[in-house]
């Protein structure tokens, strides 16, 4: 006999592909796991209002996962199916920056050696937004090349303080998947190990193939985002779900 307290531990393992870099990995900061086992039942009835017997037809396990930590490589491997590059793709928001008295009136950004693209500007007093032209001809409007990430302004806000946002890379460090679009099939799985503790005793759950068909990424104004992640499970290639340890 025991009791359980807490959140526990989840790894997810891919077990679709073989190679280096590919797991286990941990959900970081799990903060609960849910697994329900479903059947579905075929009652026999006779003349009488309760069945004679009732069998089991299919059944069903589901899980549910809420972490709290950023896991790219977890991602990547149990919900993408994808192998991510060494890289990231960074946001500068509201970068503060005053346009020049002079011709051209140009800001260059502080990433523009690795820009991407633009995502807008505002005037850093008011709040109010310009719309980007071919040619800043009044105030309030501006033009960005896209390759050098300058922007370039109109005389008429010479001088004003502004703030730019925009998008950038960062080479050396992060991981960044490129999501494709795969053929209708495509099912990356991973063998899951759940584990919960207390006063000693442990209980742990092995499903050994399992594939992920949800992925939530819930941001709140006023509260930490929590992943949620739900997968399923099915046999494995010998016909074994997986295995539950507990202490009697």
């Amino acid at each position: 006999m025991q009791f359980n307290f807490g959140s526990g531990a989840l790894w997810g393992e891919r077990t679709d592909v073989v190679g280096s870099g590919i797991g286990p990995r941990q959900f970081g900061v799990l903060q609960d796991v849910q697994v329900d086992f479903d059947w579905t039942t075929k009652p026999l009835y006779g003349q009488f209002q309760f069945p004679v017997v009732i069998a089991r037809g299919q059944g069903k396990i589901t899980c549910k996962a809420k972490v709290a930590q950023v896991q790219g490589l977890l991602f990547s491997d149990l919900f993408f199916g994808t192998a991510p590059g060494i890289g990231q793709y960074a946001i500068s928001q509201l970068e503060p920056a005053i346009v020049p008295l002079a011709p051209p009136f140009g800001v260059t950004v502080a990433n523009a050696f690795t820009y991407n693209d633009d995502l807008g500007v505002v005037y850093a007093t008011t709040g109010g937004r310009f719309n980007r032209v071919t040619t800043p001809s009044l105030g309030g409007l501006y033009t960005v090349n896209l390759t050098s990430g300058v922007y370039t302004f109109s005389p008429q806000d010479a001088g004003a303080s502004l703030m730019i946002s925009y998008s950038y890379s960062k080479s050396a460090i992060g991981a960044k998947l490129t999501i494709t679009n795969q053929f209708m099939g495509m099912t990356p799985t991973f063998k899951a190990t759940f584990y919960t503790t207390y006063a000693g005793s442990g209980q742990s759950l092995h499903l050994n193939a399992c594939t992920s068909n949800k992925l939530s990424m819930p941001a709140k104004i006023d509260n930490w985002t929590i992943y949620d992640i739900e997968f399923e499970v099915m046999a494995d290639a010998s016909g074994t779900i997986g295995f539950l340890s507990t202490v009697e």
